[in-house]
């Protein structure tokens, strides 16, 4: 391959901006056998490849990307299982262009290699095919319990099992996945296609799992230790718990929170015609914030028919979004109100929501985080006409698990106190992701499953 070729990726097919805005089904319809090997032809082989280090769960890139140039999808499937048991979710919703795309070689004259699609044609490829992938080492008789099963959850039971462990989870809602299942749509992660089969394949390694189990409520962190015998807990729990502006009119009817708003959608099934769960969206919806979440809301309000505005108060330039996921919104037709902020929500008589108050905004200087700070701008004031507003501002942890745990620490936002391997104040239990960090990205959460399994490992041999 040239090096002019090498410069451009393969292009990756996508349901048009047109159709798509109207159906829940996947956008992005990745690449075909011929695409991938080409794509993978562009790989240089680092000899110290960035990419790994820009990876969280540090998969071999170039190892897997190796055997698809040859067009061995089944060995490059069986290399990414090593380090990571959701690849099929990873190739969708990571932010590759901040990580492992991020740190390609070939980024800084042309384009990076399109790490993210060959994860996700590998993964599909391998699901497809029926590729075995749950080896694991000989049966241990040691019990571990994971508190939820969203990414953190699974990560860390996976690589426990693949240790020999007896791992179950015990999940909360009837339905296993975490946000997987409730907090992503369908059109940028399908459930039955994807997040299941992932979910089957952590099965096949042994791991069980019990739905409806809330920890703190049903059973306790203590009874699982003393009572059922697990010698180690892990708790990726997640963070639930929605946050507000606390300004006037939030509690009004036709007021969502982003995560309340996509689980009535994405578990509940309320896009489907055939579901009784519907949701009550009006035409004209404000999304408030600029993140992932924000975008998923605003291209899910928009499928289900309304005219759907991003509110954000900072730039364009500083939307925490991915750059993907922006991208796609643009094009579906999403509009963006940007250095806008709201400041009362207006309510009828009946108590709906009938526009929303807001002011203009300008950029000062930098705050501690690098970006630059909002400023109002006096004399602003103007009132959007809208009749449903949806909060997307992040979550932070239920406190639910630390306030019926004894001796387990937790800071100022509610989120469980860990080191970097995971371990908390109480021995022998373990936490991750967004019960830690606070909301956060699938990828970070699988890192901390991935160190806790380890560091757990360590401990109990």
């Amino acid at each position: 391959m040239n090096m002019v070729d090498r410069m451009k990726r393969t292009p990756v097919t996508e349901q048009a901006p047109e159709i798509r805005a109207t159906n829940f089904k996947e956008v992005c319809l990745g690449y075909n056998e011929e695409e991938a090997i080409k794509e993978a032809n562009r790989c240089l082989t680092c000899k110290n490849p960035k990419c790994v280090e820009g990876c969280p769960v540090a998969i071999d890139i170039p190892g897997f990307i190796d055997f698809a140039k040859k067009g061995n999808f089944e060995s490059a499937a069986k290399e990414i299982a090593k380090y990571s048991s959701l690849p099929a979710v990873c190739g969708r919703v990571c932010p590759q262009e901040s990580q492992c795309e991020g740190k390609c070689v070939l980024g800084i004259k042309g384009e990076p290699v399109a790490i993210g699609k060959l994860e996700k044609f590998t993964a599909d490829w391998s699901r497809r095919n029926n590729v075995d992938l749950s080896q694991t080492e000989a049966k241990n008789g040691k019990k571990v319990a994971v508190v939820g099963s969203g990414p953190a959850g699974l990560t860390c039971a996976g690589d426990l099992a693949k240790k020999g462990y007896e791992v179950t989870i015990f999940e909360a809602l009837h339905e296993t996945g975490g946000v997987l299942v409730y907090g992503i749509p369908e059109f940028r992660l399908p459930k039955d296609e994807v997040v299941k089969a992932e979910i089957e394949n952590i099965k096949k390694l042994g791991v069980k799992i019990e739905t409806n189990v809330v920890i703190g409520r049903t059973i306790k962190i203590d009874e699982l230790i003393k009572e059922e015998d697990f010698k180690a807990v892990f708790i990726g729990s997640g963070a639930g718990l929605p946050k507000f502006m606390g300004i006037p009119g939030e509690n009004a009817n036709g007021v969502f929170a982003a995560n309340e708003f996509l689980t009535r959608v994405n578990l509940m099934k309320a896009y489907k015609e055939d579901y009784v769960t519907p949701v009550n969206i009006g035409k004209k919806v404000a999304i408030v914030g600029g993140g992932n979440v924000a975008m998923d809301a605003a291209r899910t309000a928009l499928r289900l028919g309304s005219e759907a505005h991003i509110v954000y108060r900072r730039s364009a330039e500083e939307l925490p979004a991915r750059a993907e996921e922006v991208h796609h919104a643009r094009e579906e037709g999403i509009i963006f109100d940007i250095l806008t902020n709201p400041t009362e929500i207006l309510v009828d008589e009946n108590g709906w929501v009938k526009g929303m108050s807001c002011m203009r905004m300008e950029l000062g200087e930098p705050d501690a985080s690098g970006r630059r700070s909002p400023k109002v701008v006096e004399g602003s004031e103007f009132v959007m006409d809208v009749d449903t507003v949806i909060m997307s501002l992040g979550t932070s942890p239920n406190p639910l698990i630390s306030s019926t745990t004894e001796g387990l620490d937790i800071n100022k936002w509610q989120c469980i106190i860990a080191d970097e391997n995971g371990l908390t104040s109480k021995i022998g239990v373990y936490a991750g992701g967004d019960a830690v960090t606070g909301a956060a990205t699938v990828i970070l959460a699988m890192g901390a499953g991935k160190k806790a399994a380890a560091a757990i490992d360590e401990y109990l041999r």
